[in-house]
């Protein structure tokens, strides 16, 4: 599959060029923004936004339904049947988008003004905002449809530059924040909601002009109706867990403790979500070739992704969790100058809780390919959601606010373990292979590459040179103990063989 792997690593180098230039904008907005609106107004735009984002798993779900159908359907060459798939997601779409304005105009409302604890004299300001997340959720399940057509074609230099137009958007709300004397959460909310808007437009402009398939027509099909909502109903539970374990906890400590701390654990998920998103780059490269080989029925080639999928994720995401973890008070400290109380462990437990996770990317793609999801997402969305009470229980007998990133670590964990067993009963595989193959050098170099900078960081001062030390260290162990131990030896062999061509191409 030598232009299939091409593709991959192309879509994979994008998708790199475009995390690191969100990253660097994304890490410079949030310090600003965080200075401009107040440690208390972030933590209640973050808390409000969330109740909205919670009903995100309607539509994530649903997005994650559409890529499927649409990378099986580009497996078979099927392109008349993904037509009329594009024009029944988008219709389903658009009842997503009714039932979230009901819900949120009701339920969610209610809920903001009744029970968020938010001070008296931002309430006016805080509905604004949940106002304007709402039309700005809309907007983005409008989206959804148009962004799985793209993954789903491998057209990832256009979802990369698309992105970081959104970046650059968001940049320069930082910029009217600082010169327009309006109120500055209010001031946020809007100017978040026409960048969501701009983006929707510039989306389905490509999609129309570059797939025949995205002209819509209306079709209708009682029978694929059904698949599409079966399947999407079951992923969609799978979904709100994930929702849950996020956006439901922040409201709790919101409910036990105070907006600093949902601050905190906000900074927290936003470095999070900075590092999972390099590791995610590949998963999202390979995520239609795993769909697409199951469809063409070639079960060893989509094995082999799946497993080194696993093992490359995975491998991403350690080499920049290693430094972080290490030098976290003073990346935050650089980062936003004063973060706030608690936002170090926060940030430190929740990169443990998402390097377990990254493991699970390409297994979560196998089992979603083979449309057979119920089990699957009953059980494991079923761990995932016992979050929500066991937080709960902490909280009620006094545990610190941090006990709720440790709950989600030990079930993210156990629900890694399930994902395995139950992937090995829809597709038979070896569970002792995929042990030994990725399970075991994955610890071994997680291990062994952390030695070294774990060393330097305890026997050197905290400051700017051990940073850069420490972080070059851990850069280089993990890439050399990846190989060496990592790589088997047709993997090398390419690896040299990618290295040789830049060296040589460099030298003429």
């Amino acid at each position: 599959m030598p232009s299939n792997t091409t593709r991959i690593a192309k879509n994979t180098l994008a998708l790199y060029f475009r995390q690191i230039l969100i990253m660097l904008v994304s890490l410079y907005t949030v310090r600003v923004v965080l200075n401009t609106l107040g440690v208390e107004d972030y933590g209640i735009y973050n808390v409000v936004a969330g109740v909205v984002t919670m009903f995100g798993f309607l539509s994530g779900s649903m997005a994650t339904a559409s890529q499927r159908y649409f990378s099986f359907e580009l497996g078979r060459g099927d392109f008349e049947q993904l037509k009329k798939v594009f024009s029944l997601s988008l219709l389903i779409y658009v009842l997503i988008g009714v039932v979230i304005l009901l819900l949120g105009e009701t339920i969610g409302l209610w809920f903001v003004s009744n029970k968020l604890v938010i001070p008296l004299e931002r309430e006016s300001a805080a509905l604004w905002v949940y106002q304007f997340s709402i039309i700005s959720f809309l907007f983005t399940v409008l989206t959804s449809p148009y962004m799985a057509m793209i993954i789903a074609h491998e057209d990832m230099n256009i979802y990369a530059y698309v992105s970081i137009v959104e970046a650059l958007l968001k940049l320069g709300i930082v910029f009217i924040l600082r010169a327009i004397s309006w109120d500055k959460l209010f001031l946020y909310g809007i100017l978040m909601l026409a960048v969501v808007v701009t983006i929707t437009a510039i989306y389905r402009a490509i999609c129309m002009k570059k797939y025949n398939v995205c002209k819509f027509s209306f079709y209708w099909n009682k029978n694929l109706f059904k698949e599409i909502a079966g399947y999407s109903g079951w992923n969609m539970f799978g979904a709100s867990a994930g929702i849950f374990k996020n956006q439901i906890v922040n409201i709790m400590l919101n409910q036990f403790f105070n907006p600093v701390v949902v601050a905190a654990r906000s900074i927290a998920a936003m470095v999070d979500s900075a590092a999972m998103s390099f590791s995610q780059n590949f998963s999202t490269a390979i995520r239609p070739q795993i769909i697409k080989s199951y469809a063409a029925e070639q079960k060893e080639a989509m094995f082999s992704l799946v497993f080194r999928g696993a093992k490359g994720t995975y491998l991403l995401m350690y080499l920049f969790v290693l430094p972080l973890v290490l030098e976290m008070p003073i990346v935050l400290t650089l980062w936003l100058k004063n973060p706030p109380e608690y936002a170090v462990l926060f940030t430190r437990l929740m990169l443990f809780d998402v390097l377990i996770n990254s493991l699970s990317y390409p297994i979560m793609t196998a089992a979603h390919a083979t449309g057979k999801i119920r089990l699957y997402q009953a059980v494991v969305g079923g761990i995932l959601l016992l979050n929500v009470p066991i937080v709960w229980i902490f909280l009620l007998m006094g545990a610190p606010a941090y006990s709720a990133m440790i709950v989600a670590i030990v079930l993210t964990f156990i629900a890694c373990i399930v994902r395995l067993l139950i992937l090995k009963r829809l597709i038979d595989y070896s569970i002792r292979q995929f042990l030994r193959m990725v399970v075991t050098p994955i610890c071994v170099i997680s291990v062994v590459s952390a030695i070294l900078p774990i060393i330097f960081c305890y026997i050197l001062p905290q400051n700017m040179l051990r940073l850069c030390l420490v972080t070059g260290l851990s850069i280089i162990s993990v890439c050399i103990y990846s190989y060496f131990i990592g790589l088997n030896g047709e993997e090398q062999q390419k690896v040299k063989s990618v290295i040789g061509k830049y060296i040589f191409k460099g030298r003429i």
